[in-house]
């Protein structure tokens, strides 16, 4: 039985991305693989070569590398998705003000605007824009096609009304209004829906990747408290098997203090089972034949 591989993932940005990388997985002859967005990495289980199933991902529109447990030197994306949302939210400050305070529309107020609100929507908006880009190569759209298209079309516009329309000419101003005039559309730009979309979008992004990264790294330490080994008893011989090369109908036998492999049923023997990383019961649970058990508890008496 072939070991399981472990691949790491970039480029997803959202749940429907981890769904497209596991079905092109799964097209691969004899793999069965899953894709957990959280940790952003797919296992997957066959005899098939690494660079398949790399070729695999890339045809989808993203990269992976197997996975290590070594740092990857990599700058850490955290970093530049903070610097880019701090860099963006101090130009749209000033941008959301002069448009929707009069008072402070000076003259000439709407290129200043242009000049904050242009780096913004491009250099910004560049993680959505990319994407979109490559989702619409592969004939996909996603989260980030509609944030793309809504950033570039409020930006496109207001350069038609500044450069063409009558938006560009001195002293011209904003107000809030409920309802747009007949024919003022020209004379109207939007900038600032472009910058503060971005903005907004990239706060959600940060403070998705944090949490992410955060569950993340709190299902890695859960999955390395599990046992990596199993004693399997096999034509009446015990042998100690690495976890993955476990399969289902198999016994196996847990001592005392040993913790539990994989989830089962007990066929042989009782034991009091500590249950607290699974349910948070602090007291264990007697067990006999017929009860199941859960994979990562720990037998603390009995056999």
């Amino acid at each position: 039985m072939a070991l399981p591989i472990q691949l790491d993932i970039e480029g997803m940005t959202c749940a429907s991305c981890a769904t497209r990388i596991e079905k092109a997985l799964n097209k691969v002859d004899g793999v069965d693989a899953s894709v957990n967005y959280a940790t952003e990495q797919a296992t997957v289980v066959g005899d098939v070569s690494t660079e398949a199933l790399l070729k695999a991902i890339e045809s989808a529109g993203y990269q992976a590398a197997v996975h290590s447990e070594q740092p990857s030197g990599q700058p850490d994306p955290m970093i530049a998705l903070r610097h880019r949302l701090v860099i963006s939210a101090t130009a749209t400050i000033p941008v959301m003000v002069l448009s929707m305070v009069p008072p402070f529309q000076f003259l000439y107020w709407q290129w200043v605007v242009f000049a904050l609100a242009v780096p913004v929507a491009t250099w910004g908006a560049w993680p959505f824009h990319r994407a979109a880009a490559i989702n619409a190569r592969h004939g996909v759209a996603t989260m980030d096609t509609l944030i793309s298209v809504g950033v570039g079309a409020a930006l496109g516009w207001s350069l038609y009304a500044l450069f063409f329309g009558g938006a560009g000419m001195p002293g011209m101003t904003m107000t809030l209004e409920l309802f747009g005039q007949p024919g003022g559309g020209s004379h109207e730009i939007y900038l600032e829906v472009a910058a503060a979309v971005t903005t907004f979008m990239l706060l959600g992004r940060y403070l998705e990747h944090r949490a992410k990264r955060d569950a993340g790294a709190a299902l890695r330490a859960l999955m390395k408290s599990g046992a990596k080994e199993a004693t399997v008893l096999r034509d009446g011989v015990e042998k100690l098997l690495p976890l993955a090369m476990v399969k289902r109908g198999d016994v196996m036998v847990v001592r005392p203090g040993e913790r539990i492999p994989t989830d089962g049923e007990i066929t042989e023997g009782a034991a009091a089972i500590d249950t607290s990383m699974m349910t948070g019961e602090s007291v264990p649970v007697e067990v006999t034949v017929g009860d199941t058990v859960l994979g990562g508890t720990i037998n603390t008496s009995g056999s």
